[in-house]
């Protein structure tokens, strides 16, 4: 039993102006199966992706707030000049340059249209065949706790632990990592962007649900009254939800 990240839900006023947006970001297609806009590779909709954790622009009626959000996406470049051209584009298609006291370091923190935070990173060697997304990273106060719970949860395994860092990826070594980065401060406002975990196939979401509370995870009401798929939070109060197979 476990699950997969199968999308990252991020939260928009215009959802399909930022799902454009990160479409031309990661050279990916937007699609609008219905109110949200899905981001994920060329070829059409597919879902779940077999490697790819595609991005889902949800419309919401309020504006991101001045926080800095404590999930977010990191993106890989495979030279200098990459990671320069990528920049420049993103501030073309209206990404800004944002300080959330990183300091001098060589990766590039920008925001996109909607204010909402990531990282052009410097080429790495260890992001070198994840596709556009390198990471999914989590600001958080205690790694381990993290990493136990999230390893747990996942069909992913484990890769790296210790005391300001965790990683996590999936077990086939495909795709974006999911990062776990010890970070000043608490969360004090709703998650502006968080995962989506679907049931691998023939295991029963409800069973799923349950393992989760085992776990850790606690029960969310965010009003959305009798859907499909349960909202929970992790240990750290990080929303998640788990999507019922179609």
């Amino acid at each position: 039993m476990a699950l997969r990240p199968v999308h990252v839900i991020m939260k928009a006023l215009d959802a399909a102006a930022v799902g454009r947006f990160w479409a031309e970001a990661l050279g990916w297609s937007a699609y609008r199966p219905g109110a949200t806009t899905y981001v994920g590779p060329h070829g059409g909709l597919v879902w779940p992706h077999p490697v790819a954790v595609g991005v889902d622009v949800v419309p919401v009626p309020d504006p991101k707030t001045p926080v800095k959000n404590r999930v977010h996406l990191d993106l890989a470049t495979t030279s200098a000049d990459h990671q320069a051209e990528l920049v420049a584009r993103l501030q073309a298609l209206g990404a800004t340059s944002t300080d959330v006291g990183q300091g001098e370091v060589p990766w590039t923190v920008l925001a996109d249209p909607e204010g909402n935070e990531f990282c052009v990173l410097e080429p790495r060697e260890v992001y070198r065949d994840t596709g556009p997304v390198a990471a999914l990273v989590v600001d958080c106060a205690d790694p381990r706790l993290m990493a136990r719970f999230w390893g747990e949860a996942l069909d992913w395994t484990l890769r790296e632990v210790s005391d300001d860092h965790a990683v996590l990826r999936s077990a086939q070594d495909v795709g974006p990592y999911l990062e776990f980065l010890r970070t000043p401060g608490v969360k004090t406002v709703p998650d502006r962007v968080h995962l989506d975990l679907l049931p691998c196939p023939g295991d029963d979401k409800a069973a799923e649900v349950e393992r989760l509370r085992a776990l850790g995870a606690t029960d969310l009401d965010v009003g959305q009254g009798d859907v499909p798929w349960t909202c929970l939070t992790d240990p750290e109060g990080h929303e998640f939800c788990v999507l019922a197979p179609s």
